[in-house]
């Protein structure tokens, strides 16, 4: 498997430098950079990760975030002193992927880091090198089509670019369109990590992304139809 590539923006060199030793250690290549202009600047495609700090002078984490969603749908984990809830959905908001409240453990920061590597590697088809070629798989409903093999996706014919959590979210559920999914359901299987009720939250703002790229009027959904009081399924047109 190829080596993952973390980018780590922060501004405190002690913090840079003892997360630097923690990945090093389990043998990621890592990059450093102490504000978000550098750390645009280092962001290539073959960056796996982005480890970004909320609070740094001159740009700020979520302007770099924004910036970084223009070129890149790579997964961003951001550390933070901020742990408010409010805080995270502007996070979640500005493109991030996960959130890491400061002060946090290593091994909290490592499980995080494994799982977003592991779902991005996935989603780019990066998890083995030389492994067998799959048929390609496609599911097409109601104007929309996805093909598993390429992980691309298709709406009214023309491709749009989803990041891996908002593919994964439509994939699950273009693939059980009569089933409702409840928030709960959606995290444990996206995440894979135990649910919260503080996690409604988190799906609430990736569903809207979702919306805005796919549905023609965001306020309006006929693909993502929320089940007052129960979750969110997809709809046809047909329905």
């Amino acid at each position: 498997m190829k080596q993952a590539n973390i980018l780590i923006i922060e501004d405190d060199a002690d913090i840079r430098e003892g997360v630097r030793i923690l990945l090093e250690g389990e043998q990621y290549l890592v990059q450093e950079a102490a504000n978000g202009a550098d750390g645009l600047k280092q962001l290539s495609k073959d960056t796996d990760l982005v480890i970004l700090d909320i609070m740094m002078p001159g740009m700020s984490g979520l302007k770099t975030c924004e910036e970084i969603r223009k070129i890149s749908y790579v997964p961003v984990l951001f550390l933070t002193a901020k742990s408010q809830g409010s805080d995270k959905l502007l996070g979640l908001m500005a493109g991030g992927d996960d959130y890491l409240p400061k002060p946090f453990s290593y091994a909290e920061l490592l499980g995080r880091v494994k799982a977003l590597l592991r779902r991005y590697q996935i989603y780019k088809g990066k998890e083995e090198e030389g492994s067998a070629i799959r048929q390609e798989s496609c599911i097409d409903l109601a104007g929309i089509r996805i093909n598993e093999e390429y992980n691309e996706v298709y709406v009214r014919g023309e491709q749009v670019n989803l990041s891996e959590i908002e593919y994964h979210i439509l994939l699950l559920l273009m693939r059980y369109p009569k089933k409702i999914f409840s928030a709960q359901n959606l995290y444990e299987s996206i995440w894979n990590e135990p649910y919260f009720y503080n996690c409604n939250s988190t799906i609430m703002v990736h569903i809207r992304r979702l919306r805005v790229k796919i549905e023609e009027d965001p306020q309006n959904p006929r693909y993502i139809v929320t089940v007052w009081g129960k979750g969110y399924r997809f709809r046809g047109y047909e329905e």
